[in-house]
């Protein structure tokens, strides 16, 4: 029996990130059992990704953005030792890449990419200082030394087909044992939830005067999970502003009632991957969402989710699941179903095994 292909993980954001559309961990155990080690090293550490985005920290997310060059320095000292690489977006967040070239210089690279990071996108929190720091032909170096492209959706593999590379376009996935229904129907007034982070909470604000307008007609409470910000108000509606935690993650989702997903029509949110609306789908909470990029083709609209793209439609779609509670249990029972036939992990790490153990072996077979 040959021994099992060792992949090095690198990814920038640590495993409990809400942004990490692939949690590596999740996939170690699924891979051991088709003969892939799979070791993950993540740029950030949990404590510095917690206030990364918090400008009264900027010493701290300093130093610990130090810390992460240095440890990926370490990481490509130990090169010999791996089959292949499977890279996250990019192995670290600023600079150009360095460690990348290091990596496709010594064995084949898998990259990974969630979202469209070819797009310039202006930082909320640092502005020109992340742009400056961030190397503006990243993404297409990054491609170009690639074995192989794994796209989060079809508008990503699209791009990334005009380099010649071949790709394989793997939706997002959750982990349908842990992101389950909550045991027991909620009761009293009914919440609309948000989660997300601060680059996408823009989103969420262009829908304030819409939920202004629907509490003069419906009773409903607000949770907002992830924004950053803390007084959010909404006329008319109690609204709750938390703090993304990782421990609380499903807790939070399951105390949504109904859930908003709302998503610019334009060129960067084409390429997200819809990740919010499968965790939607896999926890049953009947949500409604703008019909931009993938997120069209995620569930089925008027059975498991609306659709949404005119004020009066918001409205109305969110008037009718506040007002129906029969209607949202039967969405969210054919939402879960939906997750578990299509974004399982069982079927995507099958998937992605055959991608790395490709590139891995043409280092085994090298001379």
């Amino acid at each position: 029996m040959s021994a099992p292909l060792r992949i090095l993980g690198l990814s920038t954001y640590p495993e409990h990130a809400a942004a990490t559309r692939y949690r590596l961990l999740q996939y170690v155990a699924p891979l051991a059992a088709e003969g892939i080690a799979l070791d993950v090293r993540p740029f950030l550490t949990d404590r510095v990704f917690d206030t990364l985005y918090d400008r009264r920290r900027m010493l701290r997310t300093a130093g610990g953005i130090t810390a992460g060059i240095v440890r990926r320095a370490c990481d490509v000292t130990r090169l010999g030792a791996y089959d292949a690489a499977f890279v996250q977006r990019e192995a670290a967040l600023i600079g150009p890449p360095f460690f990348e070239w290091l990596v496709q210089r010594r064995m084949p690279l898998v990259l990974d990419l969630d979202d469209s990071t070819y797009i310039g996108q202006r930082s909320d929190v640092f502005g020109v200082v992340a742009a400056l720091l961030k190397s503006r032909k990243k993404p297409e170096r990054l491609i170009r030394w690639s074995e192989h492209v794994v796209c989060g959706n079809p508008t990503i593999a699209a791009y990334v087909a005009q380099f010649g590379v071949p790709t394989t376009v793997l939706p997002t996935i959750v982990d349908v044992a842990r992101f389950v229904p909550r045991a027991t129907p909620g009761d009293g007034v009914p919440v609309i939830g948000w989660i997300g982070t601060h680059s996408t909470f823009a989103y969420f604000r262009r829908l304030v005067p819409l939920l202004e307008a629907l509490a003069r007609r419906e009773r409903f409470r607000v949770r907002i999970v992830g924004a950053g910000v803390d007084d959010v108000r909404i006329a008319g509606v109690e609204v709750e502003s938390l703090p993304w935690k990782l421990e609380r993650e499903l807790a939070d989702l399951q105390s949504f009632d109904v859930a908003v997903y709302p998503i610019a029509s334009d060129a960067w949110a084409a390429g997200k991957s819809g990740f919010k609306a499968i965790q939607y789908l896999s926890c049953g909470i009947p949500y409604v969402a703008s019909p931009v990029g993938v997120t069209a083709d995620i569930g089925v609209a008027g059975e498991t989710n609306f659709f949404a793209t005119t004020d009066d439609e918001w409205i109305d779609a969110l008037a009718r699941l506040l007002r129906d509670a029969e209607l949202r249990a039967a969405m969210a029972r054919r939402g879960r179903a939906y997750a578990v036939e299509h974004y399982s992990r069982a079927r995507t790490a099958e998937v992605l095994a055959g991608v790395l153990r490709a590139a891995a072996e043409k280092k085994r077979s090298r001379p």
